[in-house]
């Protein structure tokens, strides 16, 4: 098996491409530890002790170092784990356990009245917002619409990219700005 490796804008983070599917709905964000005993997988991959984050998408999985961690030391370790993971077919999450269902960490409450401006945000972040953020080894989560803000969570390697500001600001914002004029901001909860 070969998974290929890709750099991200962060460059903190690897993504690595398993050449397999790894979630078949939606995304896993595995912020600490704690939240990795969910995952064999993702707690392999913590248990190395310099990994802070890992993020499952469809067919990637995005790794985090440690400040100060270089990745030519790091790496083959990584791939090591995962090739283990993908070659034995181990579940991705532990069984029984609720693991593939991800609570949002912040929700904004949406206004009934603004349920046609949202439809369209959620459009735009869905179909162009989230494939480039995936390419990049990340994903971007709505979290809400309240008086022309939009409310943005950046997971995987878009969460504490150097870039993600830029990214926010003159990427999306002015894209949803362009298409929904009631768009006055983004902001990154």
């Amino acid at each position: 098996m070969l998974i290929e490796t890709e750099t991200t804008p962060n460059p903190a983070t690897l993504k690595f491409l398993p050449g397999q599917q790894v979630m078949a709905n939606g995304t896993r964000d595995f912020a600490s530890p704690e939240e990795a005993e969910a995952s064999p997988l993702a707690e392999a991959l913590f248990n190395h002790g310099d990994i802070v984050g890992v993020f499952f998408g469809s067919d990637f999985v995005s790794v985090t170092a440690a400040p100060g961690v270089d990745w030519n030391d790091l790496k083959p370790d990584v791939l090591s784990v995962l090739l283990d993971h993908f070659v034995s077919g181990a579940p991705l999450f532990k069984p029984g356990s609720a693991a593939e269902i991800a609570v949002p960490d912040e929700e904004i409450a949406d206004d009934p009245e603004d349920a046609e401006i949202v439809a369209q945000i959620r459009e735009l972040i869905d179909t162009r917002v989230r494939p480039a953020v995936a390419r990049d080894g990340g994903d971007i989560v709505y979290r809400g619409f309240q008086q022309g803000k939009v409310f943005l969570q950046m997971q995987g390697a878009c969460s504490g990219c150097p870039s993600s500001t830029a990214t926010l600001k003159q990427g999306i914002e002015q894209l949803l700005k362009h298409y929904v004029p009631e768009v006055t901001e983004v902001r990154a909860l």
